[in-house]
């Protein structure tokens, strides 16, 4: 069914319900003259029906348009804003009462538009809306339950509880609370509120900034499909009872959760395919038995993983938070924790050694993304770009090898003025290798060696990408599309900021192209260089 815009159903109104009361006032002027003479001689005086638009007392009409069920006005209802629906209630007494039942409830600043200035007023007119509303709502047909409040928006626990409540019914599928920082210390989330079914239909479940302690033996989340916490106080223990009876669970995110030392996923969790955990700093061991887990996104201290001897993770997205040598625990720890890894993306802030050759091989590795980025102003200079040949060695069916190096300044030794050794390390015949792209290729001499034995090696290879400029927002179309041109040349928001050293050694880094590398590509290979933007990337 069309939905009509709320101003068209305002206006539409309007204009109906003037020319109806016109004519009813021209029709009942009439009638109240005509008297009719019945044969008993007595005298009658005939009025009209009485307007079936004021029934229901007030200013308020009951109509806006064709006589339909309330389920369909409601559902007309559902299809509005928060705020349109809530004007909408006042002008009409069909839309007060589908308004008591309005299914999505999404308390945010900009939902309720909250624009005046003064954060002061803008939490006093943020809290009282949000209090309104839900004291007036019925509770029931409620689907989402959304409560996002600024950081300068205190909220008093109890009427937070009364707001939840309310909400939180039988049928309800989605809970969000948003709440300011440093909650978590004051808050508990009321985890009786999901007892009696209210819990039985969320599918979604996302927390910020409070406690969680779901008690022992907690099963009111049957049909729980999402689960993310952020800034959550909740401990392994606790986690492991809540998860291991959400059965129909597929995606479980955890970040910044300081109380978790250990995260076990047991074997019955059949339906979770993604985990993410990112900066649960105290984590110290990762054991998942979910046979069906598919992707994994790891960001945080060196943890003990454990995925199962059947493991069936193919996507892996790994960084040790920010302390170095990530590729070392990429080489050295993941063939065995995931030997069904496809796709593989390892970020290092820093590697104090050089990748070691491995001990066991990523047998069905196709994709290989590697992000260095300099925790300070370059990258280490101490670290052998050649050496990742060692990820190459170990991974027979790679298809796409994708390098990127992120920093203001290179302080590698130049290949100019010094020799280069291709062939110096045993090679290795790359035969399923089809794609490489370097962003933020340099001229440092082991870059420029990686380069050489990528082409000498990889005998089915089909491109190479040489990218001199690492632009974080202008990644990934060349391989695909072959177009070397730049963001802001192709008409799109200008490109990233780069430092002045970075834009000069990207001139250094064509010079290298042309003197090294173009004379070692092979005709079957299509060789894609891009250069500094003629528009951005000036030399100050």
């Amino acid at each position: 069914m069309g939905m009509l815009s709320l101003n068209h159903l305002m206006l539409k109104q309007k204009r109906w319900s003037r020319r109806r009361t016109q004519a009813l006032t021209l029709k009942q002027k009439r009638w109240s003259r005509r008297r009719t003479q019945p044969r008993n001689g007595s005298t009658i005086t005939l009025v009209p029906q009485k307007d079936l638009l004021c029934q229901e007392g007030g200013e308020r009409s009951t109509y806006l348009g064709p006589n339909l069920p309330e389920d369909i006005w409601c559902r007309i209802l559902s299809l509005m804003s928060l705020q349109d629906a809530a004007q909408s209630a006042s002008i009409s007494h069909t839309f007060l009462r589908s308004w008591r039942c309005y299914p999505y409830l999404n308390f945010t600043k900009e939902t309720l538009k909250q624009n005046a200035s003064g954060k002061d007023y803008i939490a006093r007119r943020l809290i009282m809306t949000v209090n309104q509303i839900l004291t007036n709502h019925s509770g029931i047909g409620v689907k989402t339950l959304r409560l996002s409040f600024p950081y300068y928006c205190e909220v008093d626990a109890c009427q937070l509880n009364r707001w939840l409540q309310i909400a939180i019914t039988p049928g309800i599928e989605e809970v969000t609370l948003f709440l300011p920082p440093n909650y978590k210390k004051k808050y508990s989330f009321p985890c009786s509120l999901l007892f009696g079914g209210c819990g039985n239909s969320i599918k979604y479940i996302r927390l910020t900034e409070c406690a969680f302690h779901p008690p022992v033996g907690f099963v009111c989340l049957r049909s729980l499909t999402k689960l993310h916490l952020y800034q959550v106080r909740i401990t392994g223990d606790e986690l492991g009872s809540l998860v291991s009876n959400c059965f129909a669970l597929e995606k479980l995110e955890l970040k910044c959760c300081d109380r978790l030392i250990f995260l076990k996923i047991p074997l019955w969790l059949e339906r979770l395919s993604f985990l993410v955990v990112s900066e649960c700093y105290k984590l110290q061991v990762i054991e998942s038995k979910a046979p069906n887990l598919f992707t994994f996104r790891f960001f945080g201290g060196p943890v003990r993983l454990s995925l199962g001897e059947s493991s069936h993770v193919k996507n892996l997205d790994i960084q040790l938070a920010y302390r170095p040598n990530s590729l070392l625990y990429a080489i050295t720890e993941l063939p065995s924790a995931a030997p069904n890894l496809e796709t593989l993306t390892v970020t290092s802030v820093n590697e104090i050694v050089n990748t070691p050759m491995a001990a066991d091989k990523f047998l069905n590795l196709k994709y290989l993304r590697i992000h260095l980025t300099g925790f300070s102003k370059a990258f280490c200079p101490d670290y052998d770009y050649l050496s990742l040949v060692s990820f190459l060695d170990a991974s027979p069916t790679l298809e796409t090898f994708i390098l990127s190096v992120k920093q203001n300044d290179m302080k590698h030794d130049s290949v100019f003025g010094n020799a280069l050794h291709v062939g110096s390390i045993p090679a290795h015949k790359h035969s399923r290798l089809r794609k490489v792209q370097i962003i933020g290729f340099c001229s440092a001499k082991s870059m420029v060696e990686l380069t050489c034995h990528i082409l000498e090696n990889a005998t089915s290879l089909e491109s190479l990408t040489l990218d001199t400029i690492f632009d974080q927002f202008d990644q990934g179309t060349v391989v695909e599309h072959g177009d070397c041109r730049r963001r802001c040349v192709q008409k799109y928001s200008g490109c990233g900021l780069i430092s002045r050293e970075m834009i000069l050694e990207a001139h250094e880094a064509l010079r290298v192209v042309s003197i090294y590398i173009i004379g070692r590509v092979p005709p079957a290979v299509q060789l894609n260089v891009r250069g500094p933007c003629s528009q951005c990337h000036k030399v100050p």
